[in-house]
């Protein structure tokens, strides 16, 4: 196994003072990414200027995505909803409008998403009772259907360069699973196309070589898992819980990785203590987000 943090190159802080930072994406320049338990999405630059472009007051966002237009989606995990709002990133004060309901289709909260390039999103649940988690797809137009049925707690999700695969990180499961991906958006022939028996991923981003990083919490680590489940590279978070990540910057090959010191909003009880850190890498970013 190799190292992406041998001495004197671990992860250089880009942002603090967020209260659970999720779903991060490389759009126009920046890093965006939602403060789930903070209310909140911003954009980060490269240097670390750090912008709340929409404020949640009362809502807990997670997945982002972006639509043709340019305009931005985030899920609001409680109401069950895709809200759409518009911004150029740089600015505070943006307002937003449900794109969205999807409360008669999922019984418990949403999670992260994918938006691909035609606009249609795919997000996952969450599921209690075992094998009930789903990812519903959502057209342009904001109708609404389920995709895929089966799942256990479908948590970050990529797709493929070609447009052909979707990778999703089932955390209950354990495992990384990819669908074939059709023209009319369908998800068929699921497959597992690696398993983490030890720990459970969660955000995860997709490189060039057909890699996964994965955030796994209860690990305090991230983890670069090839197609049939080898580890090549960690990355540890000490303290902290890693949450997700994503490849950006101007040629994919920064790794932003993303911290908490819980996932409890009750544990947190405000605290400013989640973090963004960077950290150059290889292989670049590839694919959706």
């Amino acid at each position: 196994m190799t190292t992406l943090e041998p001495a004197g190159t671990r992860p250089s802080l880009l942002t603090d003072g967020l209260v659970f930072a999720e779903g991060p994406r490389w759009h126009a320049g920046r890093l965006w990414f939602s403060d789930m338990h903070g209310e909140a999405v911003h954009t980060a630059t490269l240097d670390g200027k750090t912008t709340k472009v929409l404020a949640l007051p009362g809502e807990k966002p997670s997945g982002l995505g972006f639509l043709p237009d340019g305009s931005v989606l985030v899920v609001a995990m409680k109401r069950r909803a895709l809200l759409r709002f518009t911004t150029d990133g740089s600015s505070e004060g943006a307002s937003y409008q449900v794109h969205a309901d999807l409360a008669h289709l999922v019984s418990d909260e949403l999670n992260d998403m994918v938006v691909d390039t035609t606009g249609t999103a795919y997000v996952g649940s969450y599921n209690t009772e075992p094998g009930t988690g789903v990812i519903v797809r959502v057209a342009l137009n904001g109708s609404a259907a389920i995709a895929a049925t089966g799942l256990e707690f479908p948590n970050g999700t990529v797709i493929t360069p070609d447009g052909r695969t979707l990778i999703v990180a089932e955390s209950k499961g354990r495992r990384l699973t990819a669908f074939d991906l059709d023209d009319h958006g369908n998800l068929a022939q699921p497959r597992t196309i690696a398993t983490t028996p030890d720990a459970a991923p969660d955000g995860i981003a997709l490189d060039a070589a057909g890699a996964v990083w994965a955030a796994f919490p209860l690990a305090h680590e991230f983890r670069r898992i090839l197609p049939g489940g080898e580890v090549t590279d960690r990355i540890s978070t000490g303290e902290r819980m890693a949450i997700a990540c994503t490849l950006g910057g101007d040629d994919r090959r920064t790794l932003f990785l993303l911290s908490a010191k819980n996932w409890s909003a009750d544990a947190l009880a405000g605290a400013r203590t989640s973090v963004v850190e960077t950290l150059r890498v290889p292989v670049p970013g590839a694919g959706l987000p």
